[in-house]
């Protein structure tokens, strides 16, 4: 057989090593794909000159658009035949990725869990993604409900592994060469920085954003993630929804977007701690999301720049301003409406 069905559930094991097919070199073309796709609007990856007056040789690429390239060499090894991708943590963004860069995958199986229900089952990957000179670009663990081939197949023992609540300052990797010293706070489209936000303050980032069918297939597209719960309507008409649903990573590109509104200077992701998918999307929905200030957080060795841990959460369909705080609180059920709870940390800017 030389087609690949991709795995199900019982085709994984744990401390399975999985080399990933397919080095993806990113081009210009494809960071003005994204632009078009999600209507991000952070300078540092937008401008090569903002990027070079705060030390660094050009615009980089997108945190978010590095992290979709990686996920989606995973895809046909991982999640082809995922029903739901589930959730994510110790996410750590390394060095930056400049157009003409290439990067590539490799995952660990850490944990492994059959479902009640005996069709389905949960796994849990640890990937690594590295650039042509083999630095590390991403790091992250994700877990996934796969489908299982045979109902019948015996289960595994199950683990589920220890995950960590948060990436910690230590491990936050700065672009080398960073001088914000000529940061232009004008140019990047507020003039907040870090000092000016507090913890527990809400920020409603106002904007909605509609999905379309062809946004979602074209991002899907350009990160190769070919999972059928995505491409194929055929398969997903017959499917718990009845129609595909829309890449859940293509929502926190959407979220982080409107998040420009309000955290305009928060110019790089440092890390994602955790995130949840809470609901699924579908083409048509129109997602609005805002931020709580989760910490202020002072880099060792850095007065110039600090971090924020943020909570950001969008739901569809739903003007956020209309969400009391606790309908998202720990334990209690979330609505409908809600589709994403992200928990990850920036950088910004600190006043002198």
């Amino acid at each position: 057989m030389k087609t690949n069905p991709g795995n199900y559930f019982e085709d994984f094991r744990l401390g399975q090593e999985i080399v990933h097919a397919v080095p993806r070199s990113i081009s210009a073309g494809d960071v003005a794909l994204y632009i078009g796709l999600t209507g991000s609007r952070f300078a540092l990856p937008s401008s090569d000159s903002f990027a070079q007056s705060i030390g660094l040789p050009r615009a980089p690429v997108d945190d978010l658009l590095v992290f979709h390239m990686v996920f989606g060499r995973t895809v046909a090894d991982i999640s082809l035949n995922a029903i739901a991708n589930l959730g994510y943590a110790g996410c750590k963004f390394g060095v930056p990725v400049y157009p003409g860069d290439t990067v590539s995958a490799r995952s660990t199986v850490i944990g492994l869990k059959e479902n009640s229900n005996g069709e389905t089952g949960v796994v849990y990957v640890h990937s690594i993604g590295r650039n042509q000179r083999h630095e590390v670009v991403l790091d992250y663990v994700r877990w996934v409900m796969v489908r299982k081939r045979d109902k019948s197949a015996p289960a595994p023992e199950a683990k589920v592994p220890n995950l960590p609540s948060e990436v910690a300052a230590a491990d936050f990797m700065l672009p080398a060469g960073l001088d914000v010293t000529r940061y232009d706070a004008a140019l990047a489209g507020q003039p907040h920085l870090w000092d000016d936000y507090a913890p527990g303050e809400k920020i409603d980032h106002v904007d909605g954003m509609t999905l379309e069918e062809s946004d979602h297939m074209t991002a899907t597209r350009l990160y190769q993630n070919n999972a059928k719960v995505h491409f194929n309507q055929h398969s997903e008409a017959k499917g718990r929804f009845g129609r595909r649903l829309i890449y859940g990573g293509h929502i926190i590109s959407l979220a982080r977007a409107l998040s420009f509104n309000g955290l305009a200077g928060a110019f790089k992701i440092l890390a994602i701690n955790g995130g949840r998918h809470v609901n699924p999307s579908f083409a048509g929905d129109t997602i609005y999301a805002w931020s709580e200030i989760i910490e202020r957080i002072e880099l060792p060795g850095r007065r110039d720049v600090g971090a924020l841990r943020l909570r950001t959460v969008a739901a569809k369909d739903h003007p956020c301003a209309d969400f009391p705080g606790s309908l998202t609180a720990a334990g209690s059920q979330p609505p409908a409406e809600l589709v994403l709870d992200l928990d990850y940390t920036v950088l910004l800017k600190r006043r002198a």
